[in-house]
């Protein structure tokens, strides 16, 4: 199954329901959120700095990710990027595949 990073950022809505429901709440609700579409939470961390929340999750397809993605976002209250990660081995078998690319002029 495909494995994503799910970078969250509250907007002040999101952060007062976030105080109001607490952050173990909230993990609750994102694990039954990435369930509910077939995936499964690695994990669950916040954080200081430019994101609030960053989460590791297995999820089916692409299709699924981006659903979740503008479910999320549509509320207004948090922000979501989703990032597709790629295993150490995913790349050994991407550099083994013989790509015809030309250079722009060469």
């Amino acid at each position: 199954m495909p494995k994503y990073l799910l970078t969250v950022s509250y907007s002040a809505e999101g952060t007062r329901g976030l105080l109001k429901e607490g952050g173990s709440a909230r993990r609750k609700v994102v694990q039954s959120l990435i369930e509910g579409v077939g995936g499964r939470l690695e994990l669950f961390y916040y954080a200081f700095g430019e994101h609030d929340a960053f989460v590791v999750a297995d999820l089916p397809t692409l299709t699924d990710g981006l659903a979740l993605t503008m479910a999320v976002n549509a509320t207004g209250a948090v922000r979501l990027s989703t990032t597709q990660l790629i295993s150490p081995e995913e790349i050994d078998a991407a550099a083994k595949k013989a790509v015809p690319y030309r250079a722009p002029g060469a």
